[in-house]
């Protein structure tokens, strides 16, 4: 790299380069240059395009310049590029900025313009999730680049045990990522020094993944679950990819077309175990394959880093605790209960910050769940006030998935299919791993259709978290519209997995009911019904009108085709009506 790299930085497309610091920034809703959790690799691939913009540079420059002297496959390159465009692009209109030239190489398309390093902002610590926090001291201070910390700045002493991880293969291990140089070396104090400001509560290294294989040149495809993770790990919100409160480590091991995935979650202060999984795939497409179990690991990881987190005891809590502490009552299995939990501790949050959109939204979410899942009294004011939270959540933060998610989930509630189905988009596009987004779409094409479209949206949820707590109402979805298409044995089946992961889904036993009842078992059915009537909690099962009075059923506003309509009348309500449930 010329001298650009060591006196200036790069501006283009509301993203900034440090090439000195080997830290690319974005600039966040509120105009300040926030970092992006990326691999090393990426970025030095990064800075070879921005130094040329507009020109072509080969595959051969790009590989020489970032694997210098190394025997390396091509598809390292691939994938490494394939991970610059899933960040530079995100939101970018017109194709993407680093441009294709078939058999040749690459061309950085986006105008550029140098700035001196002097004039630009101090650095703000941010995984753009919301949790914001201020580095310390910027790099001259410090008296030596982040790039070059990770060459092995000898360890300081931490306040508590040492994890056997960190000891010596810290600085080699943590080169795949560009802003955990002040931990590589177990430096992590100095980017929170003192006692003043702590590390983030949810806070984590990603150790590259190793490949444990006996052919270096796999080495491609642990590296790229490494970088999907540290991106993916990076949107959950108040999540840190630097610091110290957690490692990730795992392996991957290649035999012919048979892949090995493994991963291991660990609290580095008390050394315990939290979360392990191992994933075996036949190995085909090897970008889908790879997309496939990061986000299953970052979904997962988001639901035991939360729980264990809510967990620490706190003598003081803030409004941070109780949003922690509402989301671990909220990933609990359905219920009245955990639902009453979540919506007290999401209101003590407000109380203390009145302006978190994370509360408002999450506050919105739990309100309508309970007014669809476990009808109250208050069911009517509930989806009203779930509404306007989600509004001014949207308002506040219009690049939080969250919020976009609770808009679509309050639309939704308000019988607006047709409104909701944008708002989930919006927050798949944001996060594409937001597993209930594709879920509640498939929701909706049960009511405006196409219905064939709704399995595959809920099947693709569950391949995102298939240990979802909300795992067993999407089970109940795909038994819905099998029971709509008139497959009841298939309907039969997928109720029965719904019962089996959560029994006190009152809606699961009406299916049942209705769906032994068109079999012709009537005792079983009408045991079903009975168990539903239980459940409720109301009198929506005292009748077919009075059902269809309170439900989404039989009002034609609710469906966007009127065959949709017709389906319910023909299976799920006919089914009832042989249950035993009368009329009027």
């Amino acid at each position: 790299m010329d001298a650009h790299s060591s006196t200036e930085g790069s501006l283009f497309e509301g993203f900034r380069l440090d090439q000195r610091a080997g830290v690319l920034f974005r600039r966040n809703e509120r105009g300040v240059f926030a970092p992006m959790a990326i691999g090393s690799r990426a970025l030095d691939i990064l800075g070879v395009l921005v130094e040329r913009p507009g020109n072509l540079v080969s595959r051969a420059e790009i590989m020489e310049a970032v694997w210098p002297g190394t025997a390396v496959e091509d598809s390292n390159l691939n994938v490494q590029v394939a991970a610059l465009r899933r960040i530079l692009d995100d939101g970018r209109a017109g194709g993407s900025c680093i441009q294709t030239v078939p058999g040749r190489g690459y061309r950085f398309v986006a105008p550029v313009t140098r700035v001196e390093r002097a004039a630009s902002p101090a650095p703000v610590l941010s995984t753009g999730n919301g949790s914001d926090g201020l580095m310390a001291e910027n790099e001259q201070a410090q008296g030596v680049s982040l790039r070059r910390q990770i060459g092995g700045i000898a360890p300081v002493s931490r306040p508590k045990r040492r994890h056997p991880l960190w000891g010596g293969v810290m600085a080699a291990v943590i080169g795949a990522l560009v802003l955990v140089a002040a931990v590589a070396a177990g430096n992590w104090r100095s980017l929170w020094p003192g006692d003043a400001r702590q590390a983030p509560r949810l806070s984590i290294v990603v150790l590259p993944f190793a490949n444990l294989g006996s052919d270096p040149g796999q080495q491609y495809f642990a590296d790229g679950v490494t970088a999907d993770l540290t991106i993916d790990l990076s949107r959950i919100a108040h999540m840190f990819v630097i610091s110290h409160s957690y490692v990730l480590e795992g392996g991957v091991q290649r035999s012919g077309n048979y892949l090995r995935v493994t991963a291991e979650l660990i609290d580095a202060e008390t050394d315990a175990h939290l979360w392990a999984d191992r994933f075996d795939r036949d190995t085909g497409d090897l970008f889908a394959l790879q997309n496939e179990i990061t986000s299953r690991i970052a979904v997962a990881l988001n639901l035991e880093m939360v729980a264990a987190e809510a967990a620490r005891p706190t003598r003081q809590p803030d409004a941070l605790d109780y949003i922690l502490r509402g989301r671990a009552a909220m990933w609990k299995p359905p219920s009245r209960n955990n639902s009453a939990e979540a919506i007290s501790l999401f209101e003590r949050a407000l109380a203390l910050d009145p302006g978190s959109a994370e509360a408002q939204s999450l506050l919105a979410n739990v309100l309508v769940n309970r007014a669809l899942d476990f009808p109250t009294s208050s069911t009517s004011g509930d989806i009203k006030r779930a509404g306007e939270l989600a509004t001014r959540a949207v308002t506040a933060s219009p690049h939080s998935a969250l919020a976009h998610f609770a808009r679509g989930l309050a639309l939704r509630a308000q019988r607006r299919c047709d409104k909701a189905i944008p708002e989930y988009e919006t927050a798949i596009t944001l996060n594409r791993n937001y597993a209930g987004a594709f879920a509640d779409i498939g929701r909706c094409k049960i009511f405006v259709g196409p219905i064939a479209e709704a399995i595959p949206l809920q099947e693709q949820a569950i391949r995102i978290s298939p240990r979802d707590p909300f795992i067993g109402i999407w089970y109940f979805r795909i038994g819905q519209a099998h029971l709509l298409q008139s497959r009841i044995d298939e309907a039969i089946l997928w109720f029965d997995k719904a019962r089996s992961a959560n029994p006190g889904l009152w809606y699961v036993q009406a299916y049942l009911a209705s769906s032994y009842a068109l079999k012709g078992e009537t005792e079983p059915a009408t045991a079903e019904l009975v168990e539903a009537r239980k459940l409720s909690g109301d009198d929506r099962f005292s009748s077919i009108t009075r059902l269809k009075a309170i439900g989404f059923f039989g009002m034609s506003e609710n469906f966007g085709d009127p065959k949709i309509g017709a389906l319910f009348e023909t299976t799920y309500f006919a089914g009832l009506r042989k249950a035993g449930m009368p009329e009027e």
